[in-house]
């Protein structure tokens, strides 16, 4: 059970979820503009292995405020070839995947705003084609337990909040101050690295730590995929351990291989979270100096995260409304942000006939961290604060356009600089 439920939740990025049922193909000919290629799709993933290309544009616009008025469009494809080895070639409890991503198209924030936290999620510092995730899964204990080797970002897993999947700006995948700690196995560029996970028997519980090289990439290379173990990179650690009531299943009777699947009426977003994460090597502080007055003292950076999301109200026509909230915090000697807080709204179906539909609200406060301020000058705000409302329409079964309002007070932490204004949209395409 818990295979195929992975398997086909790695098409989530592409597919309307509503196409994935956990025992059967995705409907690549309604839910895909390219359709099932004369039944070779639908083939192809009963047999075990499934391929999705997925498209998105961001059609943003700083309005007024931040560095400077302006932005071009961003762009992001996406390539998923999902494996389920079992059905592949018999291997039991075997699976892989395969993420190519394409980024190309304008710097909004890196030449229009200057936001700590970011404006988009696909943004990227260097326009490039990789590969994001290239791994192996080996479950065992009937599902309970899976262990993963390969390219991979923790941000596809850990401090996930799927309630605040629906928003645009970067703080709500990987929290801000984790994503500007000293290379962090993120999107765009992830590293290699190994990952365990262990459910409790009804699968309401589990715990899962990686392992991964401390610099992904090569630095100096930012173009293309790279695999390289330097001398400094050091291992980044994380482990994180939560609760997931709505996922709890009857315990499996003897003789049985999984537990049995929860029906359609439980479907409701609970999540309950916390995690630890650390650098091994070094670096340097951002104020303070060695006896000599040149040399920075070394530190390690280090942080912690808790989150929880909640089905607040469902009615009818699948109205679904979900809060979510998640804080983080950092050493404080490394990185610019000490704390961060994000919190918001998510409503399914907002409509009456518009089931597809969702609207949402969030917020986010970056607090900057003391050493980092001092390091500036005086010129520097307590925090950023970053606001974000958006409803995605889902326009047809492959097409959704999403309009977008954002508002960055402070962007960049200078408390002089003027709130960056930002207004458009996002357009996703699924092939």
């Amino acid at each position: 059970m818990m295979k195929k439920v992975l398997f086909l939740s790695l098409l989530a990025g592409v597919l309307p979820l509503s196409s994935l049922a956990a025992d059967e193909a995705p409907n690549y000919a309604e839910d895909t503009l390219s359709g099932d290629w004369g039944g070779a799709r639908s083939a192809m993933a009963k047999k075990g292995l499934a391929l999705d290309v997925g498209y998105k544009v961001d059609l943003l616009r700083n309005m007024s405020g931040g560095i400077e008025k302006g932005g071009r469009p961003i762009s992001h494809v996406d390539i998923k070839l999902a494996a389920d080895f079992d059905k592949l070639v018999g291997w039991s409890g075997g699976s892989g995947y395969l993420n190519f991503i394409q980024n190309h198209g304008g710097r909004l924030n890196a030449n229009q705003v200057g936001s700590l936290t970011g404006v988009s999620n696909i943004e990227v510092g260097t326009n490039t084609n990789r590969l994001l995730h290239a791994w192996l899964q080996q479950e065992f204990a009937d599902g309970r337990g899976a262990v993963l080797m390969g390219l991979y970002p923790i941000d596809s897993e850990f401090q996930v909040v799927d309630s605040a999947g629906l928003f645009v700006q970067p703080p709500y995948g990987a929290s801000a101050d984790i994503a500007l700690s000293r290379g962090p196995s993120i999107f765009n560029t992830s590293a290699f690295g190994f990952r365990g996970k262990w459910f409790s028997a009804d699968r309401s519980a589990y715990v899962m730590g990686a392992v991964l090289d401390g610099i992904p990439g090569d630095p100096n290379n930012p173009r293309g995929t790279h695999v390289r173990f330097d001398k400094g990179d050091g291992i980044m650690s994380i482990v994180e351990i939560g609760l997931k009531p709505g996922e709890a299943r009857p315990v499996a009777a003897a003789g049985k291989d999984a537990p049995a699947a929860k029906t359609e009426a439980d479907e409701r977003t609970e999540k309950y979270a916390a995690g630890l994460w650390r650098y091994s090597s070094r670096v340097d502080d951002q104020l303070d100096f060695e006896a000599d007055g040149v040399t920075p003292v070394q530190r390690r950076s280090w942080g912690w995260y808790a989150l929880a999301e909640k089905t607040l109200y469902q009615g009818k026509g699948g109205s679904d409304l979900a809060g979510f909230v998640r804080i983080s915090g950092t050493d404080g000697d490394s990185t610019a942000i000490k704390q961060a807080v994000n919190v918001g709204f998510r409503l399914k179906a907002p409509l009456p006939g518009r089931d597809e539909d969702a609207f949402g609200l969030a917020y986010t406060r970056a607090s900057l961290s003391d050493k980092w301020r001092s390091a500036q000058g005086t010129d520097t705000s307590a925090a950023e604060d970053a606001w974000e409302i958006t409803y995605r329409i889902q326009a047809g079964k492959w097409l959704a356009v999403q309009p977008v309002i954002q508002r960055i007070n402070h962007p960049g932490g200078g408390a002089s600089t003027a709130a960056a204004n930002i207004v458009g949209a996002r357009v996703e395409i699924a092939f």
